[in-house]
């Protein structure tokens, strides 16, 4: 079997889609669905469900994309140690993570990381939905919620703190004061829910009240972007809001939703120095900017 024909397959696995994984691969859309039909013929089986949504593995394709996984992770570790001679703290590790964390918190406090470790690069993937370690899409994840998977490491990140926010020119335009009573007459920013990932993001839902949103996004920078225009009032994490003194945090006594950040890795990938370091770089980072997360006011 040929190695090259079971790298195309794990990047449709992970890309699901042809023309992604021919962009990543640097290969035409058409010489990937004739390497993919050769191996299914080779294997006498079908590897994908090919949809209008895209290539969807088949319980064979499941079957094979485990073991291909531990071949790739193999050749990846021996590889590593070669490239580096077993240097410490060297190399490039990926963080998989939401907009806004990744935005408003992350990317903003890795110059001590950069200077503790300058043979560290860094490169942060936004995602909206789950992170697939087990796909290979990212070395740690820091997922909303936690995963189920018992054959990853799973260790909670951090609290955090959401609240309702709005921008001087909506609240003057509405003269009058924001209360738990009269929120179903306001005009609010929120998220899409059908279009949600994870129910940790239906913030709505804990305020048991009316609230019908004239404005939705499935990003929240788009959310916090519209709120700061003054286009209604909504809920934001306080590690994004509060860093804009611009915007007036509402209902501060009574509207105050809490979730949690999780860090997840693979086993194996935890043992490298490199990514080891990043990540107890990122509880030191929760611990030290605890007023930001989980403001007191």
């Amino acid at each position: 079997m040929n190695w090259d024909d079971i790298k195309i397959f794990l990047e449709v696995a992970r890309s699901e889609r042809l023309s992604q994984a021919a962009k990543r691969l640097a290969l035409d859309p058409s010489t990937i669905s004739r390497r993919l039909h050769k191996l299914e013929e080779q294997l006498a089986t079908q590897l994908f469900e090919r949809t209008q949504d895209g290539h969807i593995l088949t319980s064979d394709g499941e079957r094979l994309l485990a073991s291909a996984r531990r071949m790739e992770q193999d050749a990846s570790y021996a590889l590593d140690d070669i490239k580096h001679n077993n240097a410490q703290n060297s190399g490039c590790v990926r963080i998989g993570v939401t907009e806004a964390f990744g935005n408003f918190f992350i990317a903003p406090n890795l110059l001590p990381m950069q200077q503790q470790f300058p043979n560290i690069q860094i490169d942060l993937l936004h995602f909206s939905r789950y992170v697939k370690i087990s796909r290979n899409e990212a070395d740690i994840a820091i997922a909303v919620e936690r995963p189920n998977s018992t054959s990853m490491i799973v260790s909670k990140l951090c609290d955090y703190t959401l609240q309702l926010y709005a921008h001087p020119d909506y609240l003057n335009r509405h003269n009058e004061t924001v209360t738990l009573d009269n929120l179903a007459g306001h005009n609010w920013v929120s998220y899409v829910d059908n279009l949600l990932f994870t129910e940790q993001l239906s913030y709505l839902k804990e305020l048991n009240a009316d609230l019908l949103p004239g404005f939705r996004s499935t990003s929240v920078i788009s959310q916090y972007s519209a709120i700061k225009s003054g286009l209604g009032i909504g809920i934001l994490p306080c590690f994004l809001a509060a860093q804009d003194p611009s915007l007036v945090k509402l209902c501060t006594g009574d509207i105050k939703v809490v979730r949690s950040f999780w860090l997840v890795t693979h086993p194996e990938i935890k043992r490298l120095s490199r990514v080891n370091s990043v990540w107890h770089y990122l509880k030191q980072l929760v611990t030290e900017h605890q007023g930001l997360l989980m403001p007191q006011d």
